[in-house]
């Protein structure tokens, strides 16, 4: 398997070498060659378990890594550090040690990096850059946290995550990572990322002092991969529990922010399981449910901050991955829709790219009824599902209502409900006005009975590492401190 950018400036890229650049030297995403069909190989092994799937999807695309390699990596980052659950429909992805969805892919990150740099025989320092709307960050820096040979600079929007998310980075231990809040919103941090991964002439100057600059966000294809598993997995517990046969098709809803995980399941389909619908659902911040709409990407609009906040996103990354299969891998158009995007902040596709998406659904959840929607389950069924999976339900049965289809489905539950307490608390109507976020999710805790995660216990007792703030204009200098700092 060789992957390829999806604005055709590079080609014939060993997977080695596209987990090492994280983006191409063109500004585009890696994308494998072909997709194999790995539903027909593995569809009546169905008892496997999640690390044993996680071979079987990873070896496919990691293809210059021997099979014990990987056996090694996913069993390294697994093995008694993450779980899948399935519950009501619920692909609970948040057993992990940072209790986000992100676990899966960024435990397994550093392990295919240190593999993939001594494939490509690299001495050099590799600094992994990352721009978070909250739980990427956290994951990154627990991933990535004494790993030799790596350093991690991490930056959020300092009023833009929650504060348990907040603190889950700030006191993250490690002698290799730095965490910085940017006055400024997500899209603004992950803009000044990308443009550090555009300026060759200072990762020229980097790499001249023996430092590579490398991406833990959804736009490595290293991050990516690991995320099909999620629905290989979900998909054979519905047949093993009988809620469905093997063959029959499901739908996925997914909340989405940066696109990487529902092009995950994308990918499954590709890959020939049995995906019939994509729920894409967002929150207030609807761009990409206006695109699947309209076929206008339009970021011209005000981002607002949400109570759902990982995905308050205006510029979806990954979504360039999913245009260049609609173009038909026309990478000129790809080219051609990024650049009107960077400069006139809209781009519009054509009516073959339209029909192409049309198993895609978009719609939106106001936090009115993603409240409605966690206090209805919670009280009819004892379950309890946080703010994004909410927007996922939500915008599920808008679209069961609106369309009558009954297929079986799974919803793609991302975070544990006790990353965002307050939130949780308001939709069940706890009065908990005087509290801190610390004292709410005791107070959640008490409530519901619902095991809290070890990771979130005490969180407010222990010491704060990181205290740095810096302007969107001054991310680069930041990074170089960094730098200087450890060379």
């Amino acid at each position: 398997m060789r992957f390829i950018s999806t604005r055709g400036g590079e080609v014939n890229i060993s997977s080695s070498k596209a987990i090492i650049n994280g983006i191409s030297s063109d500004g585009g995403l890696y994308v494998p060659e072909e997709f194999p069909n790995l539903y027909e190989k593995i569809k009546n092994k169905k008892n496997l378990k999640y690390e044993e799937i996680s071979f079987e999807v990873i070896k496919e695309f990691f293809t210059d890594f021997t099979y014990e390699e990987i056996k090694f990596a996913v069993n390294k980052s697994y093995e008694d550090r993450f779980k899948v659950v399935e519950e009501n429909g619920f692909l609970e992805l948040y057993h992990g040690p940072t209790s986000a969805f992100k676990d899966a892919a960024l435990l397994f990150l550093p392990q295919i990096m240190k593999l993939a740099k001594e494939k490509e025989n690299i001495n050099d320092e590799i600094i992994i850059l990352a721009a978070t709307s909250g739980d990427t960050g956290k994951a990154a820096l627990e991933g990535f946290s004494d790993v030799e040979g790596f350093k991690v600079l991490v930056y959020y929007p300092k009023d833009g995550v929650s504060s348990v998310q907040k603190m889950q980075m700030l006191t993250q231990k490690g002698r290799n990572v730095k965490v910085v809040g940017i006055k400024g919103n997500f899209d603004e941090a992950q803009r000044g990322v990308k443009e550090i991964f555009g300026d060759e002439e200072f990762k020229e100057k980097m790499l001249s002092k023996g430092i590579r600059i490398s991406s833990a966000n959804s736009i490595n294809i290293g991050r990516l991969i690991p995320q099909i598993v999620y629905y290989y997995y979900g998909y054979f517990q519905l047949v093993n529990k009988q809620k469905i046969k093997l063959g029959d098709k499901i739908n996925v809803a997914v909340p989405t922010g940066n696109f990487g995980n529902i092009l995950a399941a994308y990918y499954a389909k590709e890959m020939g399981l049995p995906i019939a619908k994509f729920i894409c659902a967002s929150n207030e911040n609807k761009i990409l449910s206006d695109f699947f709409n309209e076929g206008i990407y339009d970021r011209r609009r005000e981002l607002i901050l949400t109570e759902s906040p990982s995905m308050d996103i205006l510029v979806s990354s990954n979504l360039e991955r999913l245009l260049f299969e609609a173009s038909g891998r026309d990478a000129n158009e790809i080219k051609t829709l990024m650049e009107e995007l960077k400069n006139k902040g809209v781009y519009s596709i054509g009516k073959e790219s339209k029909e192409f998406l049309k198993d895609f659904y978009g719609n939106h959840a106001s936090i009115k009824e993603v409240y409605k929607a966690i206090k209805n389950l919670y009280e009819k069924e004892g379950y309890l599902i946080d703010t994004h999976t909410a927007v996922a339900y939500v915008v599920l049965n808008k679209y069961i209502k609106s369309t009558g289809d009954t297929t079986p489905y799974l919803i793609a539950s991302t975070a544990s409900p006790y990353k965002f307490p307050r939130s949780i608390t308001n939709a069940l109507e706890i009065d908990t006005n005087k509290d801190n976020d610390f004292e709410v999710i005791k107070r959640l805790n008490e409530y519901c009975g619902i095991n809290l995660p070890t990771n979130l216990r005490d969180l407010d007792k222990k010491e704060v590492l990181h205290n740095n703030i810096c302007s969107t204009e001054n991310m680069r200098q930041v990074l170089e401190e960094f730098v200087g700092e450890n060379i």
